[in-house]
């Protein structure tokens, strides 16, 4: 997997419309910043070119970023700085998701945006879920953001995006809730704006999607499953 990503590396921010992903970009910063709130240490784990990272830093989060491939690493650091031209803006670590580099216990936020899919293996899967936990600080939580198998639209999409060439697996949510034994969890689905849409008719897809994310039976078939997990104080 870390070959294939260094390789289209520098295609990947490219591969899908800038305010497509501004727009999933913005959710996701807003739900980890109302489950966690700044400041304090995050790690975003498959963190990729890491928008999701600078995104964090610049509203004041400590983020390690920790990704297989170094291309994918080497990529985040041409990202934008803050004004006063600092780019080093988060720490950036090589390393496998099924084998966190960090202590039981560093981290009081955990994120992972749609990475689970990539490592297809569902033992890995497993693993990869109790790594974030192990690393998740008591009362702290950990959130996971992927692609779901019951959305029509992503075998289409898959197909014409350079990062999901290959070995993928659409991971199902009961698979990923199963990984979760005894924690606290908050599972739900998200996300109807799709790579076609122009950028002057998504304010009004943004505003039907929050409609279609809340209709029972329709909700099942949105882009993504998010979990939120609370993990509990031993005391």
């Amino acid at each position: 997997m870390a070959s294939h990503f260094d390789r289209i590396a520098g295609a990947y921010n490219r591969s899908l419309p800038s305010h497509v992903v501004a727009h999933y970009l913005d959710r996701r910063f807003d739900l980890l910043r109302e489950v966690v709130p700044p400041p304090g240490p995050v790690l975003d784990v498959g963190c990729g070119t890491g928008l999701l990272a600078w995104k964090l830093n610049t509203a004041g989060y400590a983020v390690t970023g920790l990704d297989a491939s170094r291309g994918m690493l080497s990529e985040g650091e041409a990202l934008p700085g803050y004004p006063g031209g600092i780019v080093e803006l988060f720490y950036r670590v090589q390393g496998d998701a099924t084998h966190l580099p960090f202590r039981d216990c560093s981290f009081p936020a955990v994120v992972t945006i749609a990475t689970l899919h990539h490592i297809v293996a569902p033992d890995l899967v497993r693993a990869a879920i109790h790594e974030m936990l192990r690393v998740t600080t008591p009362c702290g939580a950990a959130v996971i953001w992927d692609h779901n198998p019951l959305n029509p639209y992503w075998p289409f999409l898959m197909r014409r995006v350079p990062q999901d060439e290959g070995d993928t697996r659409l991971v199902p949510l009961s698979e990923i809730l199963a990984a979760l034994d005894g924690a606290s969890v908050q599972a739900f689905r998200r996300g109807w704006v799709p790579d076609f849409v122009p950028a002057w008719g998504l304010p009004a897809l943004a505003i039907l999607e929050r409609t279609l994310e809340a209709v029972p039976g329709i909700k099942a078939f949105a882009a993504h499953n998010v979990v939120i997990v609370r993990k509990r104080d031993p005391a």
